[in-house]
């Protein structure tokens, strides 16, 4: 399937092989009387849906070669294009990254910042700031542990050892690691040169090209509880510093009034003075701001609101037009016009739910888009596209094996990505390959049950409580979630529910 991996997968063929808490490292340090010590993990997929990207990093001038975060399976390294790939950080104390970056002083020089950068239910969270100087052969963490979440760095051009890094900061709780930082030596120390209050971090910012200490920020208020997401509140805002962030004034000129929530930023690279803004606000204010004097003032361009802001709000400016913005989405859109209209690129054969994007600075009709579904490449601005399908990175809530024999399947419920099922092996001499893999249904999976004594009958799930019966004999499926009886309120689910066969009686369930 793919040159080289084992990360993303790890626990899932762990668990197949019926290894109950322990990876690769512990395995090779297992003590020799454990019956598991000497068998070897290995990769039975899926690469046909891949799974959540979080950044695109490319080497300049060899578009072939680049690097891939992602939310939930560590950092992944092409230098051909996705015809192989190799994991960069499979040893690393975190596998959620929301960013990487180069050094443009020294392509061997790369920053990565982990938890991925948003504020979903089944998000995840790192633990600092990571460096490698040998090309993601090695990384230290650098510190900012506590961060969460990092949205954005940034590295100096004329000095590699000035950085700024974004921190969202914790999800779930307050305080931590959170504003604005800034190092002066390569990541030994860090400076918060921006701090809102405990419940605010910063989301992204932008660096003036021709003066580093013109810095634009937006700042972020945002906690999440299980039984709600509280996404805005007076710490979100725009500010500016003209002085590398000793001192700095929040700006209002042409903004909401009101309470914001997610602020994404974008600056007009053949416009140095030009940044698109776009405001999660109340209905009236909230939509597509744009500056024309590097952030003091601001006018409103159109209402255009992504549909969930905590998981979007990021625009992508074209290299040489700034005029045309991308506004990453459930469906990605496209302005033409400098935001005052908005249509949506082509979804055609392609997952929904964007993070990423990297136009090609050769040719801006040449683009890599990055999602829930994995990597995409179009060569027509958006009209067609072309999936990276030998990426194995989907996020499984849970799986578990059937009785079949000769060999046994395994089901599994993934984020937005169906419930799948596949086998553990196979008789072919190819391997298992994408082909060998079933969906037998949609949305988000969590915790497919299999008839014990008929493998043929599944029982997979979506969210909110949404439960059916599939035959993969005749592909036919019965939903079969249970329903309150005349007069009784409608129940509620959360984004998963627990599921379990009694093992005493199989048509017994709970």
């Amino acid at each position: 399937m793919i040159a080289s991996f084992r990360s993303s997968l790890l626990v899932i063929v762990t668990c197949v092989l019926g290894a109950f808490s322990f990876g690769a490292v512990a395995a090779e340090k297992a003590d020799e009387s454990n019956p598991l010590a000497s068998i070897p993990l290995r990769a039975i997929g899926p690469a046909i849906t891949s799974g959540r990207i979080s950044d695109f990093a490319f080497y300049p001038g060899r578009n072939q070669e680049f690097l891939v975060a992602t939310a939930a399976g560590g950092l992944w390294k092409t230098d051909n294009a996705g015809i192989t790939w190799t994991p960069l950080f499979d040893n690393e104390a975190s596998y959620s990254i929301g960013v990487v970056e180069l050094d443009p002083n020294d392509l061997k020089t790369i920053w990565v910042g982990s938890g991925e950068n948003n504020a979903q239910r089944s998000v995840s969270y790192g633990d600092g700031v990571y460096k490698s100087v040998d090309g993601g052969a090695s990384w230290s963490n650098m510190g900012l542990k506590d961060s969460g979440h990092i949205s954005q760095i940034w590295i100096n051009p004329k000095d590699s050892d000035e950085v700024l890094v974004a921190a969202q900061g914790p999800l779930w709780s307050d305080g931590g690691d959170r504003g604005l930082y800034k190092t002066l030596d390569g990541g030994k120390t860090w400076n918060r040169i921006l701090e809102i209050d405990k419940h605010t971090g910063i989301n992204e910012f932008v660096v003036d090209p021709r003066n580093p200490e013109l810095i634009v920020a937006s700042s972020y208020q945002r906690r999440r509880h299980v039984w709600t997401l509280i996404n805005g509140g007076p710490g979100s805002g725009i500010h500016k510093t003209t002085d590398g962030g000793k001192t700095w004034t929040r700006i209002s000129a042409g903004l909401p009034k009101d309470h914001m929530g997610r602020i994404g930023l974008a600056a007009a690279p053949s416009e140095p003075d030009m940044i698109y803004a776009i405001i999660e606000a109340n209905d009236e204010e909230k939509g597509l701001y744009r500056s024309t004097d590097f952030g003091n003032n601001w006018s409103k361009r159109s209402s255009y609101m992504t549909t969930s802001p905590q998981y979007y709000n990021e625009l992508v400016v074209d290299p040489h037009n700034p005029e045309r913005l991308y506004s990453l989405n459930t469906f990605t859109n496209k302005s033409e016009d400098g935001g005052v209209n908005f249509a949506p690129i082509s979804t055609q054969w392609r997952h929904v739910d964007d993070h990423a994007l990297w136009i090609d600075p050769e040719n801006t009709r040449h683009l890599y888009i990055g999602g829930d579904g994995g990597v995409y490449e179009t060569w027509d601005r958006g009209d067609t596209w072309r999936h990276v399908r030998n990426l194995s990175i989907a996020q499984f809530y849970r799986i578990q094996p059937d009785n079949e024999s000769p060999f046994y399947n395994v089901c599994g419920g993934t984020q937005d990505n169906n419930s799948l099922c596949g086998p553990s092996r196979t008789t072919v001499i190819h391997g298992i390959t994408n082909s060998d893999w079933n969906m037998v249904l949609g949305g988000d999976g969590y915790e497919p049950q299999i008839d014990p004594n008929d493998p043929n009958i599944i029982y997979p799930q979506a969210q909110y409580g949404f439960l059916a019966r599939y035959d993969r004999r005749t592909q036919e499926r019965v939903y079969i979630t249970p329903k309150p009886a005349s007069g009784e309120k409608q129940y509620k689910w959360n984004w998963n529910t627990p599921l379990l066969i009694s093992p005493h009686s199989p048509t017994r369930w709970y």
